[in-house]
């Protein structure tokens, strides 16, 4: 007979930490950053803004009219444990995602995807680094990927709002269409023997496509067999890696190098 286990603490899922989303097509999105840069993308619909007192002060006109004003515990009382929302949080509806079609050409501009990166708090960074180097979206699987709401868009400081994203089935045979389309396909690895810095600018353009796996289990097989090449981002000996936003952080900066929109020559 297997035994009942009783008061075991569950695991908080991405969406948890996300925020509680009673209806997929609405989450919350909360402090000041991303929930400005939320009240000033149109494709953002508003359900309900509340603000602190003080934060009111950097509403236009129009959203303080929006908004209600409540005390900070008020706020808490409405978002996961430990989300810092500095008086700001927005109810939301769902951002849509753009189509790959939309994307695929190579001209324009690169593509960063995540390949079952699930924590919140890494997709938001990456969103971050792909708004600094001049991404043109971040490609997630349909059910390996948090949703672009609470935790995620706190970490990307609102470069949600900015940058596109796309939802995919299948990682692999997305990788496959994007090459079948013109792109250069770059897999970070770190037992690759090529250096990113030695194949970004092999294939410099806007064309390249980064893939970033999940911490600690990296690339799946048939997701690395995907791409066209594999790299790694030489380090020193004193740590093991990085985390995967650190590394895409670098990863995106080493191709917009080669990129003329982002480095035009001089």
């Amino acid at each position: 007979m297997t035994p009942t286990r009783r008061n075991t603490p569950r695991k908080p899922d991405a969406a948890r930490r996300s925020g509680p989303r009673e209806n997929p097509d609405e989450g919350w999105i909360w402090g000041r950053h991303a929930v400005l840069a939320a009240l000033a993308n149109p494709r953002r619909k508003r359900i309900s803004l509340h603000v602190t007192r003080n934060a009111s002060n950097d509403l236009s006109n129009a959203d303080k009219a929006f908004a209600k004003v409540e005390l900070p515990g008020e706020l808490d009382a409405k978002l996961p444990p430990g989300a810092v929302h500095q008086g700001f949080a927005l109810k939301a509806g769902v951002l849509d995602a753009e189509p790959l079609q939309a994307v695929a050409d190579p001209t324009h501009g690169l593509l960063v995807v995540l390949d079952q990166i699930t924590d919140p708090q890494n997709a938001g960074a990456i969103f971050r680094s792909a708004a600094a180097f001049g991404a043109r979206a971040v490609i997630m699987q349909d059910r390996k990927a948090p949703p672009v709401f609470g935790a995620l868009c706190k970490a990307s400081v609102g470069c949600t709002e900015v940058i596109g994203h796309v939802r995919v089935t299948n990682i692999a045979d997305t990788l496959l269409s994007l090459r079948k389309a013109g792109r250069f396909v770059i897999g970070l690895a770190g037992e690759a023997e090529a250096s990113l810095a030695e194949l970004t600018a092999a294939h410099a353009g806007p064309g390249l496509v980064i893939v970033m796996g999940a911490e600690g289990t990296g690339l799946r097989p048939r997701v690395a067999e995907s791409c066209d090449a594999l790299a790694r981002i030489p380090m020193g000996a004193k740590a093991e890696s990085l985390n995967v936003s650190a590394a895409a952080a670098v990863a995106l900066y080493e191709a917009s190098r080669h990129d003329p929109r982002i480095n035009p020559p001089r």
